[in-house]
């Protein structure tokens, strides 16, 4: 375990509570070190992961020599547990913030700490940081409650309320309070805007809130049709997929935070707390194939209002919004001293031609396995497929976002052909009327393309891009994608040179940037996880299963101690970029699945 109250932790040290609306990370320290108000992409409140002296967190601490500290969820739930361990006794804080429609108004973050041996005393310490550390505040007490006023445009306000005294100390809520053995404290924190809404008394938190978070997680849980090997893995990855969706709008964040690095002390630093229509429509597909259908409703509904705008863009704010103008944040130290600190995202505006493939594939599978589109949804499919016809030859900057080229991937031209391959399917399942004859003849153009003007010869596999003679991770969703047969000897050979070029045992890079700096920016990134994930699934899909089968164990191996990934894997096997990662966890589950079914057939 990391050493007491260290300067930086890492990335992995962290889990996750939530409510649907935002989210917070708790570290094994029992502080909590990160959370934007009032969704997912709003500005922070604590950011002392990105600043250790500045970013602001609110810590719970017990004043004991020597503890070793341990985490765990709840089973089933995103109820997250704390412990400390020592001779003198041992501590818990339990954290989670409730869902229930009783309390819906404001976000709330509720904090049980417990003394289970001994008697032990406590510190915490609630200091806010608002606006990325902007604005300063005004600290005030009010009814034995601490109100936290930000000097912000929005004028946010924050109420730490406890059945233990509180006070101000540096412009912070302070409590220090002993425990005996088998008792326990609560400290909440509310969050409104001007006010805090619905001011709650704190009777009222220790009462309900605690068996109705519980429950409603669990009641969730039990959704799911995963019936297969990995039960508490993919369950896991279903809540954590779930908590980094809106509640209210449907949409989902790529992941919750911004600026965590691909490159310790490089500027590989992004900021992915936005709805990219390509992590969404694989993350619902994720969710329809575990049987969660409520939540891809929603989130088709949301797709069906974006498509009555002039255009289907890349990526969205989580209320459908395009204001996410690239900034740096100068006055942010950074994640162990990564600059530059961004907020907002420059590919925003870039041409990505894949999205059209993964968002009609979600709507192919949610139109076949659970309700049918009605016609005025079929409509924009049809707008969105004129897209495709249009621009299916042209170059693009690639799922990989590419900031100094465009260039004719293959992963691009395989999601065009998917695009028209699920939307012919659909059209002729429920009979719509589309001309059949023209579709079928740019699906087939399209294929004829790929098959012959990205194979090399020389290296035997599909490439890159045209001309290219490296592979990419993303050529193993062709197999996945079923565009082609994953044991014909071309796509065998493939899997052999992507394994050669990009692997690393179980852990697989999504390309090399060689000594050109083919994506134009500095650093050696870490492995990817989610192509870890596909690399394995296509091991099972082409009859490797044994293979497969061992590589999933290793690849959950690299999760952190609650079984969360970040995007990347780094040389000493730390997380590198943003956390959790909504792609990681979605090809988890796929992989997952994939590797049951051969299993079963066996």
């Amino acid at each position: 375990m990391p050493k007491k109250n260290p300067e930086h932790a890492r990335i992995e040290d962290y889990g996750l509570i939530g409510n649907l609306k935002t989210v917070a990370l708790v570290s094994v320290e029992g502080s909590i070190d990160f959370m934007c108000y009032p969704a997912f992409d709003s500005p922070t409140v604590f950011a002392k992961l990105l600043d250790n002296k500045t970013g602001g967190c609110f810590a719970i601490f017990p004043q004991m020599d020597g503890y070793n500290t341990k985490q765990l969820y709840l089973p089933a739930t995103a109820v997250l547990l704390t412990r400390f361990f020592s001779e003198e006794g041992i501590a818990e804080v339990t954290d989670y913030m409730p869902v229930d429609d009783k309390m819906d108004k404001s976000n709330a973050i509720v904090r049980q700490v417990k003394t289970v041996r001994g008697k032990i005393t406590f510190q915490a310490k609630c200091e806010p940081a608002f606006d990325y550390a902007n604005a300063s505040h005004t600290s005030k007490m009010r009814d034995a409650g601490v109100y936290f006023h930000a000097n912000d445009a929005d004028g946010t306000v924050m109420r730490l309320i406890a059945d233990v005294p509180l006070q101000i100390r540096k412009n912070a809520g302070y409590a220090e309070f002993t425990l005996e053995q088998g008792k326990t404290a609560y400290l909440v924190l509310e969050c409104g805007k001007s006010q805090v809404d619905e001011e709650n008394p704190i009777e009222a938190y220790k009462k309900n809130t605690y068996q109705d978070t519980v429950d409603f997680w669990r009641n969730w849980s039990k959704k799911s049709s995963y019936k297969g090997r990995w039960t508490g893995t993919v369950n896991r990855s279903a809540i954590t997929l779930k908590l980094l969706t809106s509640r209210e709008q449907g949409s989902m964040v790529a992941a919750p935070t911004f600026s965590l690095p691909e490159v310790i002390g490089g500027g590989r630093n992004w900021d992915y707390r936005f709805m990219w229509i390509r992590d969404a429509a694989f993350t619902m597909y994720a969710f329809l194939r575990l049987g969660y259908t409520d939540e891809a409703t929603s989130f088709l509904e949301w797709i069906h209002d974006r498509c009555q705008e002039d255009k289907l863009y890349l990526m969205y704010t989580i209320d459908g919004g395009h204001d996410m103008e690239e900034k740096e944040l100068a006055h942010l130290s950074g994640y162990q001293n990564s600059k530059p600190v961004r907020i907002g995202n420059g590919a925003q505006g870039q041409n990505q031609l894949d999205i059209y493939g993964e968002l009609i594939d979600t709507i192919y599978i949610y139109n076949k396995q659970h309700s049918a589109i009605t016609f005025e949804f079929w409509e924009t499919i049809v707008e969105q497929v004129n897209v495709v016809i249009e621009k299916w030859k042209t170059a693009d900057h690639g799922i990989w976002e590419i900031r100094n080229t465009e260039k004719h991937f293959l992963h691009s031209r395989l999601m065009c052909w998917v695009a028209m391959d699920r939307a012919i399917k659909i059209g002729q399942q429920r009979s719509f009327p589309f001309p059949e004859n023209e579709w079928k003849q740019v699906r087939d153009d399209i294929y004829t393309d790929i098959y012959e003007n990205f194979w090399n010869e020389e290296i035997g596999a599909w490439v890159q891009h045209k001309g290219a003679k490296t592979v990419d991770a993303s050529v193993l969703l062709m197999s996945l994608m079923h565009f082609i047969s994953p044991h014909e000897p071309r796509w065998l050979s493939t899997l052999k040179v992507v394994e050669e070029q990009l692997g690393v045992d179980v852990l697989l890079y999504r390309y090399k940037n060689g000594e050109t700096s083919f994506d134009g920016l500095e650093g050696e990134e870490g492995t990817f996880n989610m192509c870890s994930f596909w690399y394995i699934e296509s091991l099972a899909k082409s009859g490797e299963v044994a293979k497969a089968l061992d590589s999933f164990e290793k690849m959950i191996g690299y999760a952190n101690h609650l079984g969360l990934f970040s995007e990347q894997i780094g040389h000493k096997a730390e997380h590198l970029g943003n956390f959790p990662q909504a792609f990681t966890h979605l090809a988890l589950i796929s992989a997952a699945l994939e590797i049951d079914k051969q299993l079963d057939r066996q």
